[in-house]
């Protein structure tokens, strides 16, 4: 679907075949990475999909413990993680899409030989992290003066494909996942207005196993979307149930999937169309606020391909 080389007197239809032509290729990357919804709040018409190729990296030298962050990472004193994603979307119908993403991550520290040698410990963690699919339904939408609203429901489960572990006391710092099975439900709300500007913000609830805490996921999104380019911003908040432990404090155990991690990000993405089916993406993110987790910046890109 073309819609960089639309003329101008046709500005209106130019903006609604540019959202569809945008939608998902943003939204690529694992939660583990950008601390963002697996879902977007753009819906797909029936047959219409994209692929995306992402590569995405954060890194932190300091860490949100209860009640102060403090500078260095215990054993591994700087950790960097690095994911390769592939994520897809496709509209089984207008108002119903299937999300998939499969993320493999590589997760490094670190520690001084000495400390290696003394510990049996290794600077590096990697594989195939959780696999995850969505579907999400538009159950309405509703017209104004100068654009759309649309009211999504999503849900869906992320899972451990690889064999990766947790159980290995502070080894598992570097751990590149949870390996927790989470069933996660959204309700989103979308507008969309004529002139390319839209505001999207969802609340959901995500139950967890492995002994990781529940949590309350909420996300606001403010972007610009233009035949020739689309760019937003964003806020992603976690907060964990207080089941959760603190590291370092009274009931921990040196399980770390147990901690209650809570965070406020922030972030942006742009997204440039390079042809009629490529386009390129890139975006930055940092955590303002957190608990229990490592102070990181993040940088992301991505190729898609949409059919």
């Amino acid at each position: 679907m073309n819609t960089a080389y639309v003329s101008c007197n046709q500005k209106s239809i130019t903006m609604n075949l540019n959202l569809r032509f945008l939608t998902g290729a943003l939204f690529m990357l694992p939660v583990l990475m950008l601390a963002q919804s697996p879902v977007s709040g753009f819906m797909k018409t029936k047959g219409d999909g994209s692929i995306t190729a992402s590569f995405s990296s954060e890194k932190y030298d300091e860490v949100f413990l209860v009640p102060q962050k403090v500078d260095g990472v215990p054993v591994f004193n700087e950790v960097k993680t690095t994911s390769y994603s592939l994520y897809a979307e496709y509209g089984i119908s207008d108002n119903f899409n299937l999300v998939f993403n499969l993320p493999y991550i590589k997760s490094e520290g670190q520690a001084i030989p000495e400390t290696l040698e003394n510990t049996g410990y290794e600077n590096e963690r990697k594989g195939l992290q959780d696999v995850s699919i969505y579907g999400k339904y538009r159950f309405a939408s509703k017209a104004t003066p100068n654009g759309m609203i649309d009211f999504i429901a999503a849900a869906g489960i992320e899972t451990p494909l690889g064999d990766y572990r947790v159980d290995e006391a502070l080894q598992s710092i570097i751990a590149i996942g949870n390996r927790s099975t989470d069933i996660t439900g959204l309700a989103i709300a979308s507008y969309k207005h004529n002139n390319g500007i839209f505001i999207t913000g969802q609340i959901g609830y995500s139950l967890r196993s492995n002994s990781v805490p529940n949590a309350l996921l909420s996300e606001v999104k403010l972007g610009y979307a233009a035949s020739k380019f689309y760019l937003e911003g964003y806020v992603a908040n976690q907060l964990s149930d207080d089941s959760g432990v603190d590291i370092l404090g009274e009931g921990f155990n040196g399980f770390f999937p147990a901690t209650r991690v809570n965070y406020t990000r922030l972030g942006f993405n742009a997204y440039v169309p390079v042809c009629k089916s490529v386009g390129l993406s890139g975006g930055y993110s940092n955590y303002i606020e957190g608990r229990n987790l490592g102070d990181a910046d993040g940088f992301n890109w991505g190729v898609t391909y949409s059919f």
